[in-house]
């Protein structure tokens, strides 16, 4: 909830009658002035701090006094400090005494349900992963079939992620969490903080906000996994602070997108924007549950792939990081089977640029991310007047745990005066001992 600010103490006036109260139009004006403004102060400390006021008022076109007054209160709110450091301005006249983002006590929750596991995290307010863990929904089949059993219903795998980060908060007493983010594929309206529909999951209809708010006592936001991205990509990734469109393409056992423009990312009626799942793909032979043969999701999904390693028996998993293992232990087969998945996310990317144009593609794809050669081969299938404006993704080693918290750290920086006021003084910076065990984000 926002903060109420104390109204400025007004001088008597000679007049009679009370000043005319503002309308609640003129207020609601005020409100998202104020908003506009802490939010950008915050963004340009984020991407550019220890950061002098007066940089940070040509930076964002406001004045030095507004800047000054939205520095106090994001400094009393705990989100900015004055950095230890003073700076002269060309080396002569007074310092300046800069101001910088103080990321040693707040973090946010991130939680992200894919098909094969949860992922909960910690991230400090840069969007570093401070602390995560990966919670496995069901084991293997016997014989290493490739085979899960079906994954637990909703309640159990949100209550278990709630869980896991009561663990992780109860391993950093020195943080103070603002509130939780939840991403996952499929159908989520951001809005009413419900998962419609997740195929691959069984899910309909789940109160993803309502279930961890109920277990963690904190703000919830949701919403998909690929927009959640391109919010973590705008704010910490290598699209940070430019004013230019973003495609995000999710390669996972979901396939995705989001597109943003002007730093709004598209969401269409309900949330639905970016489900791409049955856009037909040329050269697909995949046939989809829908009847069809080739839909995007059936040729490129992590299921697909690791069902066609088991046949070429490359793997007995259905673990998709087992096919990047074989590939780098010399397995051509492997290598092979990445290496067309790649082509074919390539194609699938220079369709979505065919329509969309953005500036940039961003890809989480494992091949693409881990891989050289599959980078490659993706940008050749994309075509050479456009392979430079495809990307990997930034966040290679956690891209699961950012997506979560991305959720909650847009929320934050869109909206920072609504962040609560009661952070303790004298927070360390402390890591909490919990991580994740290996450097690989795993399946996606």
């Amino acid at each position: 909830m926002p903060l109420s600010m104390p109204s400025p103490s007004l001088a008597p006036t000679p007049v009679l009658a009370p000043p005319p109260s503002l309308s609640p139009t003129h207020r609601a004006v005020d409100s998202d002035r104020r908003r506009t403004s802490a939010s950008a102060i915050l963004r340009s400390v984020l991407a550019h701090g220890p950061v002098a006021r007066s940089t940070i008022a040509r930076l964002t076109g406001l004045s030095p006094a507004s800047v000054t007054d939205h520095c106090n209160r994001l400094t009393a709110l705990g989100l900015i400090q004055e950095a230890a450091t003073l700076r002269r301005s060309n080396g002569v006249g007074r310092p300046h005494v800069p101001v910088d983002l103080d990321d040693s006590r707040f973090v946010v929750g991130g939680v992200h349900v894919a098909v094969p596991y949860t992922t909960v995290a910690l991230l400090d307010l840069r969007g570093r992963v401070v602390g995560e863990r990966r919670l496995n929904h069901g084991e293997e089949g016997p014989g290493g079939s490739g085979h899960q059993a079906p994954p637990p219903g909703p309640s159990q795998v949100l209550a278990d992620a709630a869980a896991g980060l009561n663990a992780l908060l109860a391993d950093a007493p020195d943080r103070v969490p603002l509130g939780v983010g939840v991403a996952t594929g499929g159908w989520v309206d951001r809005d009413s903080g419900t998962i419609v529909e997740h195929p691959l999951l069984g899910w309909r209809d789940v109160r993803a906000r309502e279930v961890i708010h109920s277990l963690t006592g904190l703000p919830v936001h949701v919403d998909g996994h690929a927009r959640a991205l391109v919010n973590g990509e705008r704010l910490f990734g290598r699209s940070a602070g430019a004013g230019r469109s973003v495609l995000h393409l999710f390669v996972g056992n979901v396939v995705d997108a989001a597109f943003a423009t002007h730093d709004e990312v598209h969401h269409g009626p309900r949330s639905q924007a970016g489900s791409i799942a049955h856009l037909p793909l040329a050269g697909g032979t995949e046939r989809c549950d829908c009847g069809r043969t080739g839909c995007l999701q059936a040729e490129l999904s992590e299921r697909t792939l690791c069902r066609r390693a088991r046949e070429a028996g490359v793997i007995r998993t259905s673990d998709p990081m087992h096919i990047l293992a074989a590939a780098a232990d010399g397995d051509p087969v492997a290598v092979r089977l990445l290496l067309h998945r790649a082509r074919m996310v390539g194609r699938a990317a220079g369709l979505l640029l065919d329509v969309l144009n953005p500036d940039t593609v961003v890809v989480t794809e494992m091949g693409a991310v881990h891989r050289e050669d599959c980078l490659a081969a993706l940008r050749e299938e994309v075509g050479p007047d456009r392979a430079a404006a495809v990307v990997p993704t930034s966040f290679p080693d956690s891209v699961l745990a950012v997506a979560g918290g991305s959720v909650a750290l847009d929320v934050l920086y869109r909206d920072p005066l609504s962040a609560p006021s009661s952070a303790p003084s004298g927070t360390s910076s402390s890591t909490p001992s919990s991580r994740s065990s290996g450097s690989s984000p795993g399946p996606i």
